[in-house]
């Protein structure tokens, strides 16, 4: 019963946290004027003259703080990502966003709100309410509650961790998920809490 219970209480905190950040985001410019404000922002980044990302979002503001400038996109952010032959591989969009620059160098991207990710090619979703991109390491996370649909299966559960263009995603903390796989050219349905990561078909 304990242990019931403080499963139930470490599941409440992290609702809650997650939550905490969508009104951190919200209030983050409630009282400062942005010194730039860019409508329908469009940002490619190519290398090799290839493309490798594209970002547009319909509003972005700019605010300069003493210890660090940000941006924030209100009103929507839309990333998409590309393989090396500059094939359409990721798609990121959530409600809101916002980029932080700090004076040391350090930058830390952030997104709230029915946050959606999908790699086209695998044709995997992923579905969230806060996302974080370390670019340094390409890399994107959350410690909220997750859900994600395969071909493979249905995975739930609560952190989660990838590559950038979400090819190799781990769901933390999983329950109440399932898999399918053929065997034989019959589709079996294999129900586990413990189930981490889209089953491989052989």
């Amino acid at each position: 019963m304990m242990k019931m219970i403080a499963t139930a209480l470490a599941v409440a905190f992290v609702v809650y946290s997650c939550k905490g950040k969508l009104g951190e985001a919200e209030a983050l410019n409630i009282k400062e004027t942005p010194v730039q404000t860019v409508d329908d922002m469009f940002i490619v980044h190519t290398e090799n003259g290839k493309i490798q990302m594209r970002a547009e979002a319909p509003l972005m503001e700019r605010y300069e703080r003493d210890t660090l400038s940000y941006e924030l996109f209100p009103k929507g952010f839309y990333v998409y990502g590309y393989t090396d032959d500059e094939k359409l591989e990721t798609e990121i969009v959530a409600d809101r966003a916002r980029h932080l620059k700090y004076k040391d160098g350090r930058e830390s991207w952030e997104a709230f709100g029915n946050v959606v990710v999908k790699n086209l090619i695998k044709q995997e979703v992923m579905e969230t309410d806060t996302l974080y991109w370390d670019q340094k390491n390409e890399k994107i996370y959350t410690h909220c509650y997750v859900r994600m649909y395969s071909p493979d299966g249905f995975m739930q559960g609560y952190g989660m961790e990838s590559d950038q263009r979400a090819r190799n995603s781990i769901i933390f903390n999983p329950f109440n998920s399932y898999g399918i796989v053929a065997q034989d050219s019959t589709a079996v349905l294999l129900d586990s809490v413990n189930f981490i990561g889209p089953l491989q078909k052989k």
